[in-house]
């Protein structure tokens, strides 16, 4: 759940760096991938844990 927790904050970071610096799009783009990439990997989660 940690890792989870990181990952989701680490793409806020470079979401926000991402769009407020000029030339820095590609770490709005980062962020993105890592964000749904962390929201499949707790989904995945999840759903093992629930149907245990």
């Amino acid at each position: 759940m940690v890792l989870f927790l990181f990952a989701v904050l680490l793409a806020v970071v470079f979401g926000f760096v991402g769009a407020l610096v000029k030339g820095m799009i590609w770490l709005l783009v980062i962020g993105a991938v890592l964000f749904v990439l962390a929201l499949v990997f707790g989904g995945m989660k999840l759903g093992r844990r629930s149907r245990s």
